[in-house]
């Protein structure tokens, strides 16, 4: 089952989508969206069917705190896992992000066995 779900990268690089989508699909996980930013991610989260979401924490018009809150006080989304990604490891935002309700956190860089690693925790965390 799990190979079959659904993410949505948000994040503003092009570059850092492209690089998650492929190592989500090395990982088979072959299903992915991207956004740039948390109002396009809202967007498509409130109008396509997504299983996890993969989202950076700085980002232009949402960031990723907003877009998190947004999703866990939706009905419809706040089931949905959201795994937190930044470039700074600033133990207020790991904390933050846990209070908000992510599933998890990762800082960049980060590789393709710390990606999977967390999927799959939050995955079987989950029941997913």
């Amino acid at each position: 089952m799990s190979s079959a779900l659904r993410f949505l990268i948000v994040d503003d690089f092009s570059t850092m989508r492209r690089i998650v989508r492929n190592l989500l699909k090395e990982s088979g996980y072959a299903d992915a969206e991207e956004a740039e930013d948390g109002v396009v991610a809202l967007n498509k989260l409130r109008n396509m069917k997504f299983d996890f979401v993969i989202t950076d924490i700085n980002m232009p018009n949402m960031n990723g705190f907003q877009l998190l809150v947004e999703i866990k006080k939706d009905e419809k989304l706040k089931h949905l896992p959201v795994l937190m990604v930044t470039a700074e490891a600033r133990k207020e935002d790991i904390v933050a992000a846990a209070q908000q309700g992510a599933a998890g956190y990762i800082v960049k860089p980060f590789t393709k066995a710390t990606l999977e690693e967390k999927i799959t925790l939050i995955i079987q965390k989950l029941g997913l």
